[in-house]
């Protein structure tokens, strides 16, 4: 599944490079970054691919790696409110059905 924004990371693997580059790339002005919640940076991924495209980046020698710790924190991240939600109804369905 493909997501309309992408993470700095992300966006780092996509054009070749480090995720430092993406930030100073970032601060030049030749990316527009989006956050959410006033927490998580977020690119366009199509802004991403045109920079990529018009050749204004070097392609560098960088390797990232997504470990299982890392996508653990961002599921949790991401889905705390639907997490939380989901605890207050089970606990209400409780309290309904199992208190009265």
């Amino acid at each position: 599944m493909s997501s309309q924004y992408i993470t700095v990371r992300e966006s780092a693997q996509a054009l070749g490079v480090s995720e430092k580059k993406i930030t100073d790339l970032i601060e030049a002005g030749h990316l527009q970054a989006y956050r959410i919640a006033d927490q998580f940076l977020r690119l366009k991924r199509s802004e991403v691919m045109q920079v990529g495209a018009s050749g204004q980046v070097a392609r560098e020698n960088v390797s990232h790696e997504y470990t299982a710790a890392e996508r653990v924190r961002d599921f949790f991240l991401f889905n705390d409110f639907y997490l939380f939600a989901g605890m207050a109804i089970a606990v209400l369905l409780y309290i309904i059905f199992f208190t009265y």
